[in-house]
Parts: structure tokens; sequence; C-alpha cells
């Protein structure tokens, strides 16, 4: 009885610790509907099925406790695929898929890459809904740490990025990752 009651502890503690450190992904529309309710930056993944970076990200990035605790107190994270066939409705305009002669793509991703299709992108918008930043290629999570304190501290209202990584130590401790997932090129963050 007693080794139940241990096992069944652990387990409960494991499962607590697991749930606080995932990301709780919105849809587009509900991040911008909580916005107008409870302000907040929105940070959106934008991502393609097909995408293996995009994978890779979920599974080093977006599942690291550090992220997702930092994503879910100071932003309203959204995952929107790039390709998806329903429209987007947002403040009154409607973003439709675009078929094309491979997969196509969706208006929304378009307008919020500025026409650059490229995947993982990252995208994030202020409080009233007007763009800051959106950062593409694979990121690891040592590097996103940075990103996100950046902009969702609103450092990037007062000094450089290059200024902010100088002095940043993230609590992440440098990656284990291979060589290969290090070595897809990231944009940083600019002014």
């Amino acid at each position: 009885m007693r080794l139940l009651l241990t096992i069944f502890l652990v387990m409960s503690l494991t499962f607590t610790s697991f749930c606080q450190s995932a990301v709780k992904w919105y849809s587009v529309e509900e991040a911008f509907a909580l916005v107008q309710k409870q302000p907040r930056k929105i940070m959106i993944d934008v991502y393609t099925d097909w995408c293996s970076w995009c994978k890779v990200m979920d599974r080093n990035t977006f599942s690291h406790p550090v992220i997702a605790q930092y994503l879910n107190a100071n932003f309203y994270p959204v995952k929107f695929n790039a390709e998806q066939k329903e429209d987007v409705i947002i403040q009154g305009t409607t973003f439709k898929f675009v078929p094309g002669t491979s997969r196509g793509y969706h208006e929304l991703a378009a307008s919020l890459l500025n026409g650059q299709l490229a995947y993982p992108s990252v995208v994030f918008l202020d409080d009233d809904l007007s763009m800051i930043q959106p950062v593409q290629g694979y990121i690891q999570a040592r590097q996103f740490d940075g990103i996100l304190r950046f902009i969702g501290d609103d450092l990037f209202r007062t000094q450089t990025w290059e200024s902010f990584q100088s002095h940043y130590n993230s609590p992440i401790p440098e990656s284990t990752e291979s060589a290969a997932e290090a070595g897809s090129p990231v944009a940083v963050p600019g002014q």
C-alpha cells in the first residue's frame, strides 16, 4: 500500500510539473480576443506540417520549461499553420488560403511574415496588435529565451539587441543539441 501511495505521489508531481512547463497555445482569433480584454503581447509560431525544423523547435525550444513558463506569463502564444485552409477573420478582415502550384499559403502568414514565407518563423505583436518583429529560422531554447526577454520586457524599446546580449545570461544552460540542429540560420531582433 505504501509503495502504491509513493508511486501515485511521484506520478502526480511529475504530471503537475509537466503541465506547468507546457505552453498554452491559442488560436489567432482567441489571442486577438484576449488581448482586447487583458492586454499582453502575442507571439505567433508560424509553421507548416511538412517543416522538419518546426518540429525540432517544438521539441527543443517550446517544450523547455523556462520558455513555456515565460511565454505563458507574458504572451498569448499562438500556433498558426501557414497552409491552413480555414479563413481567419481579424477585426473585420478575412484572410484566406491561396492555392498555389505546389502547396499554397495562407494570406495571414504572408501578412505576418511581410511576404517572406520561411518556416519556422516567430512573429511578435504588441498588445495593440502592431508588429514588433518577425524572426525566421530555427532558434535554440537558450537563444529564444533571450529574444523573449528582450521583447517581453520591452527592452527592445530602449537598447540594441547587441547591448542586451552582452549582459543577459539566460538561466538555460548552453545547448546540448547536435551540430546539425544548431546550424539553422536565425535572424535576430532589430530595433
